[in-house]
This record gives C-alpha cells, structure tokens and sequence, in this order.
C-alpha cells in the first residue's frame, strides 16, 4: 500500500538530486515549444509506477498532459506504446529521466516477482517480500511487489513483530522473546525465527502466530508442516530461487519470503521518443 508521505518525499528527493539548481541543457530549447512524446516498453515487462511518473511531471511541468495506453499491472510485450506526453519541450526533456527511473525500477520489481509468483501457481503458498529493499525507494518497491502479484510482508520495523536470531539472544530464549512481544499490547501478529525442529516447537509451545522456517531444505519443511499441525502459520525464507522456489511450495508452507524481489532488480528497458514539435 502506497505511503503518501513516504511517496511525496521520493520524488521530491529525485527531482532535487537530478535538477539540483536547474537544467542547463534543456535551456537550450526555446520555452515556447511544445511537444509530444511516446514512452515505449523495449521488452517485456509487468508495469508499474505510473504515480510516480505522472507525479514528476506534475512537478516540473504541471501543465503537461500524459495519456497511458496500459495500467498498472498489465502485461505488456516488447515496443508496447505504454503512454503519451504532451507539453512544454523543456519541462519534458526536465522530467524524463526521473520520471522514467521509476517507472523503469518498478516494473523491474513487478516483473520479477510475476515470475516467482507464476512459478508456484496452483499451490496454496502466497509470495511475500522483504524489508531487503533500494534505500529510499521501499514504499515505491513493496506497491510494485503488488503489481506483480505478490503481497508485501511488514513495511518496516515500525509495523510488525519479527523476533529473529539476536532478539532471541538478547532476551535469553524463544519463550521470553515471545512473552515480552505479549506484554506490548499491539494486537500485532508475535512472528518468531526459527533454523531447526528444536527451535520450531518452542515457538510453538510460546504460542507464536507466524513462524519463520530460515534456510530449511523441502525434507524439513515437510517435517516442519506435519510438526506444526496448522498450529501457526509458517514461512520459508532464505535461498529461494526459481529452480527451487516450486518445491519449496509444495511443502505445504503458508508463505515464502524473498528479499531477491527488490534487491536484485533489474530495471525494464523503457525509452521515450518526440514525436513531433510546435512553437
């Protein structure tokens, strides 16, 4: 879910670190030509972003009127006219980059995790992704995990209780961690860290809602699904891969955890191109 403050201040933070004190070469540009412009998907891609993209322009040049051809969401093939921009040539020229880097980024993120999320179709397992984001970009990448059919794990610290290895050291057991997440009051779901069987019934037996199965192999899993007898819900993380990521699935685990949904991402190649000029 989209975080307007958190949304506002991206791209008033992209706008500021390319633009800084101004555009030098888009004063080249006589101030009285408009033009139009298409933006084209060279591949294929899942898009997403297109608020981001729409709010750059709204920005630079708020007179500037973008019409889109597709949503996000869509599937779309290579040469797709995704959308076009009408306006002020200098405003377009300003905001084309910005605007594109995000567009670009985060269809690279629906894109991926499209794949993950085909990958396991027909199971039970839902994709969830990770706190492993671009520094600054996370709101922007966790909606497009959205767009590509994923579903977003906590947004941050501030929004959900995941006790992992060294809160569990820090407060000298399973069963205490758990305990002092209770004693919080925050309604929120109590999720525990686990990396063996042993570890799996204590937070069990402390009576944790989520329980995260770190780096276990599918004969584990399988173990940990029979052990848990639907007494939490549990979640596989931690050397997911597409090769893998199906039989992972096929454990019968309730979710798999994948920080290569925003770390690894490669950008969509997207291009704009004037198509034709007035003064």
């Amino acid at each position: 879910m989209k975080n307007t403050s958190a949304f506002k201040e991206s791209i008033k933070r992209a706008i500021s670190e390319d633009i800084g004190n101004g555009d030098i070469t888009a004063s080249l540009i006589p101030e009285s030509q408009i033009s139009v412009a298409s933006v084209i998907s060279r591949e294929a891609a899942i898009i997403a972003g297109i608020e981001w993209f729409n709010a750059v322009f709204k920005q630079i040049c708020p007179d500037t009127e973008i019409h889109w051809k597709v949503a996000d969401g869509d599937k779309v093939v290579a040469n797709t006219l995704l959308c076009e921009v009408k306006g002020q040539s200098r405003g377009i020229l300003t905001a084309e980059r910005i605007a594109l880097n995000f567009l670009q980024t985060m269809s690279g993120t629906a894109t991926k995790v499209s794949t993950y999320v085909q990958a396991i179709k027909g199971t039970s397992a839902t994709i969830l992704d990770t706190r492993k984001t671009l520094p600054g970009l996370r709101n922007a990448q966790k909606y497009a995990v959205t767009c590509g059919g994923g579903k977003n794990h906590r947004q941050g610290l501030y929004d959900g209780i995941l006790i992992k290895e060294n809160h569990i050291l820090a407060a000298g057991s399973i069963a205490q961690a758990v305990t002092n997440a209770k004693t919080l009051g925050s309604g929120m779901p109590i999720e525990v860290e686990v990396e063996n069987l042993d570890e799996l019934t204590q937070a069990l037996e402390a009576k944790a809602d989520i329980v995260l199965l770190d780096n276990m192999p599918p004969p584990l899993l399988r173990q940990a699904v029979a052990l848990n007898r639907g007494q939490a819900k549990l979640e596989a993380s931690g050397g997911i891969t597409l090769e893998n990521i199906r039989a992972i699935a096929d454990t019968g685990v309730d979710y798999l955890s994948i920080g290569a949904l925003t770390k690894d991402v490669k950008a969509i190649d997207l291009s704009m191109r004037f198509n034709t000029l007035s003064i």
